[in-house]
């Protein structure tokens, strides 16, 4: 029951701020006007903070782990390359394409990452989890520029998208957090705290405004799409990963980093940024919609297992 309690707890704020999100849709303080530059907002500005601080605030030096961050970045790099080859067999629209690949691969790892493990294993639970967060997600976002990018055009334009990627604000967030804190840059305290303070606001707002763009009339047309990417992304791949992981000997922290890594659900900014690249974000608003809600349950559904047989 503590298990249960737990998950709700991390999950239930989250989905609570997006229907907040519909509601304030609904009685018309969000509307159109506000919403396309609200999420330009967050996506320019909002998110690329919460990232920097993130990774600036991690001593990455003192909780690296070589092991854990190689067989992190292999089965990202390992999804998204098989991701590349199966998803456009059954996909035929570019735009779905790359908002499946993104929902498929893409989790909400700085949300749900620390929380998870702090809960599960004190503060070694956050510096290893906040180590790993700093070298996967800005891969996530790197990847995920080039996937929309790629599927937002009729062809590849390498030349373009390595532009997009450069100008990607979450990647330059995320670049200029590790490099602050590889070089154990400090900031001046009341820029360190401004810089928080505005992190802060990314995560509740970001989600505020999907609610407000949710159209639960328009699911049902997208539903399999959206029930294919949760399934895979909330239970085969974790299954997959946790499988070879045990095999090969982690436990205890390390597993529960990559469960936060790979069983959290789909970010949030995978439907800002499907915004930002013309790509389908009524589907990837739904995939985060729902995957968030069915989270509870499946994190619930994998802590319990791993504390039963001994593996946390």
């Amino acid at each position: 029951m503590e298990n249960l309690i737990f998950s709700i707890n991390v999950v239930l704020p989250m989905f609570l701020i997006m229907c907040l999100g519909v509601f304030l849709r609904k009685i018309n303080i969000f509307d159109d006007k506000f919403l396309k530059p609200a999420n330009s907002f967050v996506f320019k500005v909002l998110l690329p903070t919460l990232l920097f601080y993130n990774i600036y605030s991690t001593d990455l030096s003192y909780s690296f782990n070589g092991k854990l961050v190689i067989f992190a970045v292999a089965i990202v790099l390992i999804t998204i390359a098989l991701l590349f080859i199966i998803v456009p067999r059954f996909e035929k629209n570019n735009r779905n394409r790359g908002v499946l690949i993104q929902g498929l691969f893409r989790s909400n790892f700085v949300l749900f990452g620390i929380p998870i493990c702090t809960n599960i294993f004190g503060d070694v639970g956050a510096g290893i989890t906040s180590m790993l967060i700093a070298v996967v997600v800005p891969m996530y976002n790197f990847f995920a520029v080039i996937v929309l990018d790629i599927y937002s055009k009729d062809k590849i334009e390498i030349k373009s998208t390595i532009i997009s990627i450069m100008k990607n604000p979450m990647i330059v967030g995320s670049l200029l957090g590790i490099v602050f804190s590889l070089l154990n840059i400090k900031l001046p305290s009341s820029l360190e705290k401004t810089i928080y303070d505005i992190s802060k606001i990314a995560t509740s707002l970001a989600l505020m405004l999907l609610g407000g763009e949710f159209r639960i009339g328009k699911l049902y047309k997208n539903l399999k799409n959206v029930l294919v990417v949760c399934f895979g992304k909330l239970v085969l791949i974790p299954i997959v990963v946790f499988s070879i992981a045990i095999l090969l000997g982690f436990r205890g922290v390390e597993l529960g980093a990559l469960l936060a890594m790979v069983a959290s659900p789909v970010a949030v900014s995978s439907f800002i940024m499907a915004q930002q690249y013309n790509s389908n974000d009524e589907l990837a608003g739904q995939i985060v919609f729902v995957s968030t809600t069915l989270s509870a349950f499946t994190i619930f559904g994998f802590i319990l297992i791993f504390k039963s047989i001994g593996l946390f």
